[in-house]
C-alpha cells in the first residue's frame, strides 16, 4: 500500500534519486583527489597541482551542498504528501465502519493509529530513502575508489563483517515485537487522556486525581522503560560495526604498512584508500540503524493495515431500491444481539406515517436498539425493518439517513462555532430557514446575548454552553434538516422547566405531518402520543394509547404511578 503512494511522485523521488547520486558519488571522488594530493603536492611538490586539487576539492563541496539541500527538499515534500494520503484514506475508511467497530476501539487509540502509526511510516520514508539512496550510492563509490587501489586491502578490512549477520537478525526480530507492543501502550495512553479530559469534572468531584495520575505514571513509565531499552538494542548493530570497522582497520594498517615500507606502494595510494574506508564508516553505520528503523516503521505499518482490511457489515446493497413515498416505520420479528448479550428478542410494531409514536420502558430494554437498526448503524440478526414497506437494508444508507432528523439525550455538538454546528456543512440552507430554525429551537434566546452571536465557539464537544443549550442547537440542527421521520431520544432532558415547554411545543410543530418516534423515561412527555409502545427485554409487551394503557393495569400504569410518587 505504501508504495502506491510514493508512486504518485514519482517524478520528483526520480529527480531526488539523481541529485542523491551526484550527492554520494561526492564522496568516492574526494577520497580519489586524496592520492593526487599527496603524490603530487605534498610528495613531489608540484605547486600547480595545489591549485587544482584544492579548486576540485572546493567544487566536490560545493555540489554535495546544493544537492543535499535540493534532495532533501525533495524527499520531505514526498513524505509529507505521501503520510497527509495515507492519514485522508485511513480516516476516510473508519468512517465507513460499523458501530460494533467503533465500541471496540475507543477514540484514542483510533487517534493513535491515524496520528501515531503514519508519523512512524512517514519518518522511515524520509530515512530509508536519504539512507538508501544516498549513503549506499556513497558505499559504492568509497569501495569503488578502494577497490581500484586495492582489492587486497578492501578483503581486509571487511574481514570481520560475517560477524555481523546473526545479531542483525535477532535485534530485527525483538525490535518488530517490540515496537508493536509499544504502539498497542501508546494507543492505551492516547484512550485514558481522552477519558481524563473528557471527564475532568468527574475525576475532580470524585477526587480521583491521584488515581489517574498512578495510572498515566504506570503507562508512561512502562513507555519510558521500553524506548530506553529498544534504543539501546538499536545502538547494537551500529555498535558492532564500529567494532568490524575497527578490526578491519587494524588488518590493512599491517598489511599496507608492510608494502609501503618495502616501497610497493605511494603514501598517497594509502591515504587514498584509508580516507575512502573512513568516509564508508559513517554510512555503514547509518544503514545499520536501518533496520532497527525498519521493523519499527513496519510494526506501525501492519497496524494501518489491520485497520485498511476491516470491511463494513453494514454496506449499500448491490441493487439499492428508491426510497418509499409513504414513511410508515414497521419492524416485524426482529432479533439483535450484541456479542453474546441479546438485545432484541422478536421485537414487533408499526408506527404509523405522519403519527407520534413513543417508546416507553426501562433502561436497556432496546429502545435505542431501535433507532439505531432505523439509520442502520447497526443490522439485526434476524426480522426485517422497514419504511413505507421498503426494507432499510435495500435502500442506499445516504438515501435512507436523508429519511431522518435525530434529536438526542447527548448534543453532538463540535468545536466550531454554533452556526456551523446548526447547519453541519450545509451550504444550501438560506438565511430564513437558518432564522427559522433558530426560532423554533429557541437558541436566539441566548446567542442574541453573546458578543458573537451565532460566531460564538461552541468549544471541544460543546462544553462553552451548557446543557439546555446543546439540546437546543441540536433541535435547531434537526428543524433545519426537515426530513420527513423525526427520531426523538430524550429530547428535553436537559431543558429547564420553561423551555421544557417551549421546546415541546416547537417539537410538537415539527413533528406534525411527520413519523415522529419519542423515546422518554418522563412519561409526561408523551401522554399526547397517538401510541405509545412499551418495550420491556427486547420485546412490546403493550400498545396503546395513554388512555386505554393506564386504564388496562399494566405495566405501563404501573410505571405512570411509580413517576407520580416519585
Amino acid at each position: 500500500m505504501w508504495k502506491s503512494y510514493l508512486a504518485r511522485h514519482w517524478p520528483k523521488m526520480a529527480l531526488a534519486a539523481l541529485l542523491m547520486v551526484i550527492e554520494g558519488a561526492t564522496l568516492g571522488a574526494l577520497s580519489w583527489m586524496l592520492k593526487p594530493l599527496f603524490d603530487k603536492v605534498f610528495v613531489e611538490g608540484q605547486q600547480s597541482m595545489l591549485w587544482l586539487v584544492g579548486g576540485a576539492i572546493f567544487a566536490l563541496f560545493v555540489i554535495r551542498a546544493v544537492t543535499s539541500v535540493g534532495s532533501r527538499t525533495l524527499l520531505s515534500n514526498i513524505s509529507q504528501g505521501s503520510s497527509t494520503a495515507m492519514q485522508v484514506d485511513l480516516v476516510r475508511h473508519i468512517l465507513t465502519l460499523d458501530q460494533s467497530f467503533f465500541q471496540a476501539n475507543p477514540p484514542g487509540a483510533l487517534i493513535e493509529r491515524v496520528q501515531g502509526d503514519t508519523s512512524a511510516v512517514q519518518g522511515v520514508w524520509t530515512v530509508f530513502i536519504t539512507g538508501a539512496g544516498r549513503d549506499a550510492i556513497s558505499l559504492v563509490s568509497l569501495f569503488g575508489v578502494a577497490i581500484s587501489i586495492d582489492w587486497r586491502w578492501t578483503l581486509a578490512a571487511l574481514v570481520g563483517a560475517p560477524l555481523l549477520i546473526l545479531p542483525t537478525v535477532v535485534v530485527q526480530r525483538y525490535i518488530r515485537r517490540k515496537s508493536r507492543q509499544m504502539r498497542d501502550q501508546s494507543g492505551a495512553r492516547a484512550t485514558q487522556l481522552d477519558e481524563v479530559f473528557h471527564g475532568i469534572a468527574a475525576v475532580k468531584l470524585n477526587r480521583i486525581e491521584d488515581y489517574q495520575m498512578a495510572r498515566f505514571s504506570g503507562l508512561v513509565g512502562w513507555l519510558r522503560h521500553s524506548m530506553v531499552k529498544m534504543a539501546a538494542i538499536q545502538s547494537m548493530i551500529p555498535a558492532l560495526i564500529d567494532v568490524v570497522t575497527g578490526l578491519g582497520f587494524f588488518v590493512v594498517l599491517v598489511l599496507g604498512g608492510r608494502e609501503i615500507i618495502a616501497g610497493d606502494r605511494t603514501v598517497g595510494e594509502f591515504m587514498s584508500f584509508f580516507a575512502a574506508m573512513s568516509l564508508a564508516f559513517q554510512p555503514l553505520r547509518r544503514l545499520g540503524g536501518l533496520a532497527g528503523t525498519w521493523q519499527s516503521a513496519a510494526a506501525s505499518l501492519e497496524r494501518i493495515y489491520h485497520v485498511l482490511d476491516i470491511t463494513p457489515r453494514v454496506h449499500d446493497p448491490a441493487r439499492p431500491l428508491p426510497p418509499p413515498e409513504r414513511m410508515t416505520v414497521r419492524l416485524e420479528n426482529v432479533f439483535l444481539s450484541y456479542g453474546e448479550k441479546p438485545v432484541l428478542r422478536g421485537m414487533s410494531f408499526t408506527a404509523e406515517a405522519g403519527k407520534t409514536t413513543a417508546l416507553v420502558g426501562p433502561s436497556g430494554a432496546g429502545k435505542s436498539t431501535v433507532f439505531n437498526l432505523l439509520t442502520r448503524m447497526v443490522d439485526p440478526d434476524s426480522g426485517t425493518v422497514s419504511i413505507g414497506g421498503v426494507p432499510v437494508q435495500a435502500m442506499r444508507l445516504a438515501d435512507l439517513r436523508e429519511l431522518f432528523s435525530t434529536v438526542s439525550q447527548d448534543a453532538s455538538l463540535f468545536d466550531e462555532t454554533i452556526r456551523e454546528n446548526v447547519l453541519l456543512g450545509r451550504r444550501d440552507a438560506t438565511p430564513e430557514a437558518l432564522a427559522q430554525a433558530l426560532s423554533v429551537a429557541h437558541v436566539t434566546e441566548f446567542t442574541d446575548a453573546m458578543p458573537e452571536g451565532l460566531d460564538t465557539p461552541a468549544g471541544p464537544r460543546g462544553s462553552a454552553l451548557s446543557g439546555g443549550q446543546r439540546q437546543r442547537v441540536a433541535i435547531a440542527r434537526a428543524v433545519l434538516r426537515d426530513a420527513p421521520i423525526l427520531l426523538l431520544d430524550e429530547a428535553t432532558s436537559a431543558l429547564d422547566t420553561r423551555s421544557e415547554a417551549q421546546v415541546a411545543q416547537a417539537l410538537d410543530h415539527l413533528s406534525a405531518g411527520r413519523t415522529t418516534l419519542v423515546i422518554a423515561h418522563r412519561l409526561s412527555t408523551v401522554r399526547n402520543a397517538d401510541k405509545i409502545v412499551v418495550v420491556s427485554e427486547g420485546r412490546v409487551i403493550e400498545e396503546g394509547t395513554h388512555e386505554a394503557l393506564f386504564a388496562r393495569g399494566g405495566t405501563y400504569a404501573a410505571l405512570c404511578r411509580m413517576q407520580l410518587v416519585e
